[in-house]
């Protein structure tokens, strides 16, 4: 668990070195930023398609130990990550992103469950989910279970991951898996997808927060 611990600090202060990377860019670059946004082209738009067979349905536990099921998230909407807590960047800077955007929806943020669903149950036990989900956010939600019940939620997400074999990972392998973060209803139906480098986060809380404010 030493080891675990360490990773854990380890990870804090990647979140901290990416945002205070960020801020630097954005103080050095000064008119030359504003310059770019007019030469370069616009960033990707949500994707969302209305009736794409992608279900919030999975039998799951949370990192708390608890046996949970897309019931227990009824009435709130969903942003939605599988990953693994041995991922060295792309996890690690997604759920940094994904949080950004839980804080940006101020008073809204209470209408959203943040999921974090690991694709490496072997090494994620509830245990390792909860340290690893409170270096990023006190709501943030882990989701583990067995090989099958994580395979079936994944399945129900139409999302894909894959064990490959490598001798330098920890443990001999590593999880390859897709990158996107899905919004689902209140009513667990696929809404939108998004991605980490397509749309700086105030963009992503401006949609949710109008999706919100619709829904009433």
């Amino acid at each position: 668990m030493t080891t675990e611990i360490t990773r854990i600090h380890r990870l804090r202060r990647v979140r901290l070195a990416i945002w205070a990377g960020a801020t630097a860019l954005l103080l050095s670059a000064g008119g030359a930023l504003t310059l770019l946004a007019y030469m370069a082209p616009p960033a990707p738009r949500v994707s969302s398609v209305g009736e794409a067979d992608i279900r919030s349905e999975f039998s799951l536990t949370d990192h708390t130990g608890r046996a949970v099921t897309q019931a227990d998230f009824a009435g709130r909407w969903q942003l939605v990550f599988f990953g693994f807590t041995h991922c060295p960047d792309i996890c690690p800077t997604t759920l940094a992103y994904m949080v950004s955007v839980l804080d940006l929806l101020g008073p809204q943020a209470g209408r959203v469950a943040p999921l974090f669903v690991t694709v490496d149950p072997v090494r994620d036990t509830a245990p390792v989910m909860a340290e690893y989900v409170s270096a990023f956010h006190p709501r943030l939600v882990g989701l583990t279970g067995t090989e099958a019940q994580v395979a079936e939620a994944a399945q129900n997400f139409r999302t894909w991951f894959e064990r490959v074999e490598e001798e330098t990972a920890p443990d001999g392998y590593r999880m390859a898996h897709a990158g996107h973060i899905y919004l689902m209803d209140p009513d667990g139906r696929f809404d939108a997808v998004f991605q980490e480098r397509d749309q700086p986060p105030e963009a992503v809380a401006e949609e949710i927060v109008k999706r919100i404010e619709k829904e009433k």
